[in-house]
């Protein structure tokens, strides 16, 4: 099949911003560039917008708003119906496009980055589909209206799941939107885009602008005509966000930063709660936000946990991401990469007991940003390691006397995002997981939902994603007295 680059640049897509319905020649001249982590050389590089991009942007999703605003949702299902059929007809290119710009393993951007972003569009034209944009109250109807213009700011961790994450419900809720993703990995969101103008979107409805945080992010965030932005990214970049974005009073939703537990009581089952909670907290690399990457564990019961866990390890195979074979790929750029050797060295300095893993490549690769994961055990939490965001395949596991003392550690963040508790006794199960303070709780390892709201409390952020809740973020609430 052809290859991302390739089809990106014979549709003239890798130079051109989506803005109005059209593919438009930049204004500025600025250029950034995306490294395939595999091998750390530039695959391609591609242009910077500029302010006068974003206003351009802006300015086409001000000028659409009115009319699609007020379109049907049956016609705005039908859109998102055709959205999600393309997608899923490019899903192999879009996988391929996932590993070059991303590092992620070939056979996982299939089975997991590609799939689980489709289904946020299946989630949103559900919830659309016979949602109460008025509800009765006595005499006043209770009306439900789409915000406006939404500026979306995706990461690059998981680049075409935050993007349908965001867009499928805010187009779905009847506003129009901005796209700024990751200028470490923009080539998924053109595809996304080319998607978008396939299905019949009316010009301007979409629009998306490549940049950096510092130029378009900041524009974004303060431009007069943004009704709303959401912002999915580290905590310092959702309070420069929310500090730009004050000025206009505009709704500010951040999914930001995250340390999630994951409490093991004592009567669960050890080889399953270990083995698959390795494999959440390792799952895309560790760099998920709400990856499991603190696991609370019995104390009396450590030894045998860590041998689990070491077990569950060595059998993550890191490499190439394009092998077939391969589980986990490269970290995704190089200074993810640094801070991830930084935060092993500091464990081991801290004087944790490193399980498995450590510093630098696994054996045999020489080159590439690949990492060896790595468990730590006997960490304390007022460790950094069991502190902070390292957003790598690095696992700590904390030890604990009673269930009191696994509940204060689970809150013991500035953080709360996820959480996971396994248990054999539902009640104790339940009652932990009413005791933590995170967004999302999830007990015995669960199907993944994209209905299950999802958002953090404390610093992880506010507001909440998928499924209904993340459809009433891009909306409004009016009362007309006197309607019925």
């Amino acid at each position: 099949m052809t290859a991302p680059l390739e089809h990106l640049s014979r549709n003239h897509r890798l130079d051109r911003f989506f803005i109005g319905g059209e593919w438009r020649e930049p204004r500025g001249t600025a250029k950034g560039a995306v490294t395939n982590p595999a091998t750390e050389e530039v695959a391609t590089q591609f242009p910077l917008g500029n302010c006068e991009d974003v206003d351009a942007a802006v300015s086409a999703a001000r000028q659409a708003f009115p009319t699609w605003g007020r379109t049907k949702p049956e016609y705005r299902a039908g859109l998102l119906d055709r959205l999600q059929a393309l997608l899923e007809a490019r899903s192999e290119l879009i996988a391929q496009c996932l590993t070059l710009e991303m590092g992620a393993a070939v056979g996982y951007a299939r089975t997991a980055q590609v799939p689980l972003a489709i289904a946020h569009v299946k989630a949103a034209r559900d919830v659309l589909t016979g949602f109460p944009f008025v509800e009765r109250r006595g005499r006043t109807a209770v009306t439900r209206e789409p915000i406006g213009v939404c500026a979306l700011i995706t990461p690059w961790n998981w680049p075409l799941y935050q993007i349908t994450a965001k867009v499928a419900p805010a187009l779905a809720a009847g506003c129009t939107v901005v796209l700024k993703p990751s200028e470490l990995s923009p080539l998924s969101a053109l595809l996304f885009a080319e998607a978008i103008e396939e299905a019949g979107f009316p010009a301007g409805v979409f629009n998306l602008v490549n940049g950096d945080g510092s130029c378009v992010g900041s524009r974004l965030a303060s431009h007069a005509d943004v009704d709303m932005i959401s912002i999915t990214g580290s905590t310092r970049a959702g309070v420069a966000v929310a500090q730009a974005a004050a000025p206009t009073v505009k709704r500010v939703a951040q999914e930001l930063g995250g340390k999630s537990p994951n409490v093991i009581l004592p009567d669960a089952d050890l080889d399953r709660a270990v083995s698959v909670g390795v494999a959440a907290g390792f799952r895309n690399l560790g760099q998920s936000c709400s990856a499991p990457t603190r696991m609370i564990v019995p104390r009396a019961r450590l030894a045998e946990i860590e041998s689990i866990a070491e077990r569950a390890a060595d059998e993550i195979v890191v490499g190439d991401p394009l092998v077939e074979t391969t589980t986990h790929g490269a970290i995704a750029n190089r200074a993810q990469f640094d801070r991830i050797q930084t935060m092993i060295g500091v464990g081991i300095s801290e004087g944790a007991k490193l399980v498995t893993g450590g510093t630098g490549r696994p054996g045999g690769l020489n080159a590439g940003l690949y990492v060896k994961p790595t468990i730590f055990s006997e960490v304390r939490t007022d460790m950094r390691i069991a502190q902070e965001e390292i957003f790598g395949p690095v696992l700590c596991i904390i030890p604990y006397e009673t269930v009191e003392e696994a509940v204060t550690i689970a809150n013991d963040t500035v953080y709360g995002l996820g959480a996971h508790v396994q248990g054999a006794e539902m009640d104790l199960v339940k009652d932990v997981a009413s005791r933590i303070r995170a967004g999302q709780v999830h007990l015995n390892y669960p199907a993944w939902d994209p209905h299950a709201p999802f958002g953090g409390f404390k610093q992880s952020g506010n507001g909440r994603e998928y499924g209904l809740e993340g459809m009433l973020e891009y909306l409004e609430i009016k009362s007309i007295l006197g309607y019925f």
